[in-house]
């Protein structure tokens, strides 16, 4: 070290405190680098320990640290102490080295120790020690930089190479050698880059105190806290302040003046602050309580006064706010903190609400730049400014005279929010130690926030993609009432390949599915999404359930066999009380017999699960009762890690005969039920996707369906339309008789002319609507068509598109079936 450097320097300023580093050019010191993990043990032995310490690094790593640093050092005697500069005030300083390799110290400690060394030249080596805690994800806990303390003696010099140079204490002031310690940095540990080192030079300049942390992708050293107390110096500044007293001297003023001690106090005072904020913030996901906890985190201990504003992109979920905000950014106030009077701030300052900044203000230099704005106090001239942005409403009252600080709320360089802080009049105004502390506190907070932002998008992606591969069911199909429900994984994200469906057939029966894409994410519901679609499709020709099931798992090996997935399918006949049912490596399904109230799991061919290949299905014929239940869900309700599948299937059989006002009170009972029968177990909570759905089996009674057959003969069009009509009148539906016998007529002619033998059947049902159904032999299906005023065929159908309210045609085994419905008159 630079002797002259270090005489011109005042005491405790214009040097760094820590190993000699070179920065004047005079000599280097050789550095023993040890990193201690969490088990104490020592997992980096450098060259320089092994110089120190004697010790082989194919000898030390994996041992003790304890056995090997000098934890328990005898400090020289003060009277024989040679001079050691600069580090002479730091001689003892702090708890011992093993309070810091027992992990009961969170913040860096300095120390000197002797150590016996009989292969040495000197009996004894006095060592210079640092210990770093080290916080994170690593296993490491601690860095410990030693050096023997004789090569800082004045005058001398070591010939050999440093290995690695310490970062220093620096105390507010102009360090000579940043740029050479921002270069040297790295050698500490060598993830750290060029561009972090320059940073926490900075930041050691500034605050005093080596601030070293994690960055988004490498691990450094941290230091929360400086708590090394100088001892020694108070005790050399109280002798000479009693000798100037005996002697009848004056005071000397750096005994006098206790202000580094303040700094130093006041500094730790911060960092405990930051450290107890960053523990209070980011405890969850969730955006509106993250905002909550930044808020209460800084009032009252901090400021008076807090009020949060983010950028509309942010509040709405969307994607990453790109661009610098200008005068027409809108800023949302989501949260006023403050220790006034209740309600002093919500009428005038409501959370909310949503404006711009003028150019000319302290908040839009603050978003624009990135950096804090400070206002010692708010001017009146300012406060009206301030207050001219608010219509109609007089905010001078709440701002004028008070100090404020505005600091930015960024993440990626990108500003996504900024906090207004505000102190009471008769409160101490903000300082330039406030702006760094407040500009660290907002830092912080904007990657928390960030990280909510990130995860709300994310989560409304998937929930956006995820319903919109479901779909949404109507409550009430021919002959039944349907309920639904979907629950995401809990642990396992919002998209899965679980899934549901209800698909309108022929002759008024109605399709039920239920299916899993085993496996979760976007892939999982991709697959899902293909299988659903192509269920869909074959439903719609009317396939029968197995062939519909064999249809599918060809499909799924033609998509690859990347993925597997069960299928149970089931179609309902609600004139016939008959469900027709396959099931491809699915869960069996619950029937819930009306009449006793009893509850069964229906014995089906389990069949192998879809993208298996070359197995066959199964299809079996179950005759149900007006008003029995059919509950479908996937295992993820019922089965959980550990636990027999049994008793998830025994709590669903069970919880399904519990009788409930209504649908969707029965699908909230099955799911609370099953919850609670897994926690009861100790089996904890829910982990995979959930799809469930039930349906009321109501069926259809005979005397609401009308049939009938026609030959193939244009005569019986106008039998058919008079039978419809006094069928009508029959039901009472005598309003919608004209509008059923034109459209009947309408079908019934297509069906006789496009017929090859078989007799057309024509049919009418009565349940929610009127459903008209007519059936012929012919495959091909009929076709709306552009008509011009001299084309004779083709109205028809635009027709029948026209006056119905709804209508379709699909093909079954044996042909086609046309059909419409007409809303049924109010009562």
């Amino acid at each position: 070290m630079d002797r002259g450097m270090e005489r011109d320097a005042p005491p405790g300023r214009g040097a760094g405190f820590g190993p000699a580093t070179d920065l004047a050019g005079a000599g280097r010191v050789p550095l023993a680098v040890v990193v201690v993990d969490r088990e104490g043990l020592v997992s980096h032995w450098s060259t320089g320990a092994r110089r120190l310490f004697g010790v082989a690094r194919e000898a030390a790593v994996g041992r003790s640290a304890l056995d090997l640093l000098p934890v328990s050092g005898v400090l020289p005697d003060e009277e024989d102490e040679p001079s050691y500069g600069a580090f002479a005030a730091y001689d003892g300083l702090g708890p011992g080295l093993e309070s810091s390799l027992d992990g009961r110290l969170s913040y860096p400690a300095a120390g000197r120790a002797r150590l016996t060394a009989p292969d040495r030249d000197r009996d004894r080596v006095d060592v210079l020690w640092w210990a770093y805690p080290l916080v994170g994800p690593g296993r490491e806990r601690l860095l410990v930089l030693a050096a023997d303390a004789a090569g800082l003696r004045a005058g001398e010099t070591d010939a050999v190479a440093v290995e690695r140079i310490a970062p220093g204490f620096a105390l507010h002031t102009d360090f000579p050698g940043a740029e050479e310690l921002a270069r040297r940095l790295p050698e500490i540990l060598p993830s750290m880059s060029v561009e972090e080192s320059a940073r926490i030079v900075a930041q050691v300049l500034e605050l005093g105190y080596p601030v070293l942390e994690f960055s988004q992708n490498d691990r450094v050293p941290v230091t929360p806290d400086w708590g090394v107390a100088r001892r020694v110096e108070r005790k050399a500044r109280r002798e000479r302040a009693a000798r100037a007293a005996a002697e009848g001297l004056p005071v000397p003023e750096d005994v006098a003046d206790e202000g580094e001690d303040l700094e130093y106090a006041a500094v730790r005072e911060r960092l405990e602050f930051l450290n107890e904020v960053s523990g209070r913030i980011g405890t969850s996901l969730d955006l509106s309580r993250t905002i909550i906890e930044v808020s209460e985190a800084v009032v009252p201990r901090f400021t008076d006064v807090a009020g949060t504003y983010l950028r509309e992109q942010v509040v709405a979920g969307e994607g990453f706010p790109e661009g610098v905000p200008d005068t027409t950014t809108m800023w949302h106030r989501v949260a006023v903190e403050h220790t006034d009077e209740p309600g002093r701030w919500d009428d005038v300052v409501p959370v909310g609400e949503a404006m711009p900044f003028p150019a000319h203000t302290p908040f839009f230099q603050c978003m624009t730049t990135g950096e804090p704005v400070l206002v010692p106090r708010i001017s009146e001239q300012m406060g009206h400014a301030i207050a001219s942005q608010f219509e109609k409403r007089d905010i001078r009252p709440l701002i004028t005279g008070r100090s404020m600080l505005v600091v930015p709320l960024k993440a990626r360089n990108v500003v996504l929010g900024f906090m207004i802080l505000l102190r009471h009049p008769e409160r101490a105004e903000f300082n330039d130690m406030d702006r760094v502390t407040g500009a660290e506190l907002a830092a912080r907070a904007g990657l928390v926030l960030d990280n909510a932002r990130m995860y709300t998008h994310q989560e409304s992606v998937a929930e956006t993609l995820q319903d919109s591969m479901l779909p949404h069911i109507p409550p009430r199909m021919a002959g039944c009432d349907i309920a639904t429900r979907y629950l995401p994984g809990t642990l396992l994200g919002r998209v899965g390949g679980d899934w549901f469906d209800s698909v309108k057939l022929p002759g008024a029966r109605t399709a039920l599915v239920v299916g899993d894409v085993m496996g979760h994410g976007l892939n999982s519901a991709a697959m899902m999404g293909q299988l659903r679609t192509a269920v869909q499709t074959m439903a719609a020709l009317d396939l029968p359930p197995a062939q519909l099931l064999r249809n599918l798992d060809d499909l799924a090996q033609r998509l690859g066999d990347t993925y597997l997935a069960t299928c149970l399918y089931a179609v309902y006949d609600p004139i016939a009380s008959e469900l027709h049912l396959a099931n491809a490596g699915h869960i069996p399904p619950v029937l819930v017999r009306a009449e006793d109230g009893r509850s069964e799991l229906l014995d089906l061919p389990t069949g192998a699960p879809i993208g298996v290949g070359g197995v066959p299905f199964e299809a079996v014929r179950v005759r149900v009762a007006p008003g029995d239940r059919l509950v479908m869900c996937t295992d993820g309700l019922v089965e959980v890690r550990g636990e027999d599948i049994g008793v998830g299937l025994a709590a669903l059989c069970e919880s399904a005969a519990h009788p409930a006002a209504s649908m969707d009170d029965a699908c909230d009972t099955i799911i609370r039920a099953l919850a609670v029968t897994f926690a009861e177990a100790g089996r904890g909570g829910r982990k995979d996707d959930v799809a469930l759905l039930m349906a009321r089996l109501s069926g259809i009674e005979p005397d609401d369906v009308a049939e009938w057959r026609l030959a193939l003969d244009p005569a019986e069009v106008g039998r058919a339309r008079a039978a419809v009509r006094e069928q009508l009148h029959d039901w009472g539906l005598a309003k919608l008789a004209d509008s059923a016998e034109l459209l009947v007529g309408e079908l019934v002619t297509n069906a006789v002319r496009h017929s090859h033998s078989r007799p057309v059947e024509l049919r009418l049902v009565r349940g929610d609507t009127l459903l008209c159904e007519v059936d012929d032999d012919e495959h091909d299906l009929p076709t709306l068509l552009s008509t011009g005023p001299g084309d004779e065929f083709g109205r028809g159908l635009r027709v029948v598109s026209t006056l119905a309210r709804e209508w379709g045609a699909s093909r079954r085994g044996a042909g086609k079936t046309v059909w419409f419905e007409l809303t049924l008159p109010r009562r």
